[in-house]
Parts: C-alpha cells; sequence; structure tokens
C-alpha cells in the first residue's frame, strides 16, 4: 500500500515537471516571437499557445475589428518558418495561409469590416514533430 501511494506520488510530480518544461518552451518560443510583433506594432496583450503533437492543429478564435491593421506572428522552435497558420472566417472560408508564402513567420492584415475568425496553427510536418504552436497578435499604433 505504502508503494502505490509513492508510486502516485513520482507519478503527480513528474506530470508536474513535464508541464512546467513545456510552459518554459512556449515562454521562450514566445519571446523569439516577440520581435515580429515590436516593429510598429502593439501586441493585444494575448499568447495563443497549444502544445502540438505530429498532425494535430490548434484552433484559435478571435475578432478583428474593422479599419485597423493586424500582424500575426506564429512560431514554433527557435527558427522562423516552422509553423503553418491559416485563416478563416465563420464558414470556414479560407482567407489567408502562410503556406502559400514559405510558411512567413508574420503577415499583415487590413481588416476594412469587423469580422469573426478562425485562426489554425499546425506544425509544418518537414520541419517539426512536435512542439510549442505560439501565436501573437498585435495592431498598428
Amino acid at each position: 500500500m505504502k508503494n502505490i501511494k509513492i508510486l502516485k506520488l513520482v507519478i503527480v510530480l513528474i506530470g508536474f515537471i513535464a508541464v512546467k518544461s513545456s510552459y518554459a518552451q512556449c515562454d521562450t518560443i514566445a519571446s523569439i516571437c516577440d520581435k515580429h510583433i515590436k516593429k510598429g506594432f502593439i501586441s493585444d496583450g494575448q499568447d495563443y499557445r497549444s502544445l502540438l503533437l505530429d498532425e494535430e492543429v490548434a484552433e484559435f478564435n478571435m475578432v478583428l475589428y474593422g479599419n485597423s491593421t493586424y500582424r500575426f506572428a506564429a512560431c514554433s522552435g527557435l527558427t522562423d518558418g516552422n509553423l503553418i497558420f491559416s485563416v478563416f472566417d465563420q464558414e470556414r472560408n479560407l482567407l489567408f495561409t502562410n503556406k502559400d508564402y514559405s510558411n512567413a513567420p508574420y503577415w499583415d492584415f487590413k481588416i476594412t469590416n469587423t469580422i469573426d475568425c478562425i485562426i489554425e496553427a499546425q506544425l509544418d510536418p518537414n520541419s517539426l514533430a512536435s512542439g510549442c504552436a505560439v501565436l501573437l497578435v498585435g495592431f498598428k499604433q
């Protein structure tokens, strides 16, 4: 009985350490990705993060307000170009994907009308099999 309690405690500690290290990895990636937002844009204050394995897809929902310019910066790993992000409207019509632009790590969007959108992020299977996906959003001053 005592061995089972010790085993449970060890499993919980290993799980806690794994979660902490994945958040630390995401913090590092967010810091690297932030360099793309600082150039004339103000962060919206949110870090959209997801731990992805193999072919998983992260989904983020947001409202983009009309008469604004937004910059999306998408990163995974320690170099640019590892994350594919796509922007869809509410009916799932594709509005943009950075896959058409060599997985560009950031892209600017001029929004004329307010729109609810869905942003999907997935790892480029040619670059990474797993990792933390970070999406940062900024708007022009």
